[in-house]
């Protein structure tokens, strides 16, 4: 994670716009997405940390490492850091060509020894073959809810028995009341970061039709239906989470 005195401020949606676009990962968000995510994500640099120390844990001799969704790789730089079995490699996949070119340089700086190939691409299209560790860091939810299914079943099938996968979301509660409770808190947590009222309302407009959340129990279950044996939280912060699902 780059120190908040380099970041590039995230002023995409303070002032009043006419019409507000569905969300995109853009350059314009590529340019601010350290600061971005930063103060609107609840425990997203603890994440980021422990995956290094998850990594350590479950990657094996031999075998390839993927993050899906990679934006600009701070999931990559945690996994490439906690290598420590010999002959693996990274893949690191996103569909925008604003964040992945980003992505490679921040990697080229990286003085780690374990070699990454950046991939600009659909995670759907990507094939999943001899994975020991694969990051699905706050990207599935960008996937349309009907396809999710099928994309966990493909991550499955290409990991080596004892692999782990990572699955961090923002999700709703079945508790209505609970979904506000955290919705608020969580709209708090942003203004108290610094986003304006007027900020917080046209972010989550352009998100409505992009960042569909489902419940952690959703989540489990389909999990376990696509094939993994052992499946929890390991964090949570308000309405974001991250599960592990190990073959």
């Amino acid at each position: 994670m780059l120190h908040s005195e380099f970041m590039n401020k995230d002023k995409l949606y303070s002032e009043s716009l006419a019409h507000i676009a569905n969300f995109n990962f853009d350059a314009h968000v590529a340019d601010v997405f350290p600061d971005m995510i930063e103060r609107s994500v609840p425990g997203y640099r603890a994440i980021i940390t422990m995956i290094e120390t998850l990594t350590e844990h479950y990657a094996q001799p031999d075998s390839t490492l993927y993050d899906l969704g990679c934006s600009l790789g701070a999931a990559t730089l945690s996994m490439r850091r906690g290598i420590s079995a010999d002959g693996c490699r990274i893949v690191s996949v996103d569909n925008s060509t604003a964040m992945t070119k980003r992505c490679r340089k921040a990697l080229d700086r990286d003085l780690s020894d374990p070699p990454v190939d950046v991939v600009c691409d659909d995670i759907r299209n990507v094939k999943i073959n001899n994975a020991s560790v694969v990051v699905l860091n706050f990207t599935l939810q960008f996937i349309p809810p009907k396809e999710r299914a099928q994309l966990l079943e493909k991550i499955h099938n290409g990991m080596r028995p004892g692999g782990v996968l990572i699955l961090s979301e923002k999700v709703r509660f079945a508790d209505e009341h609970l979904n506000h409770l955290l919705t608020d808190i969580h709209h708090n947590f942003k203004r108290a970061h610094g986003y304006s009222d007027l900020e917080v309302s046209q972010k989550r407009s352009a998100l409505e039709n992009v960042l569909i959340p489902e419940t952690i129990a959703t989540h489990r279950e389909r999990l376990m239906q696509a094939g993994f044996s052992s499946v929890d939280v390991w964090f949570q912060c308000f309405n974001f989470m991250s599960m592990l699902a190990v073959k």
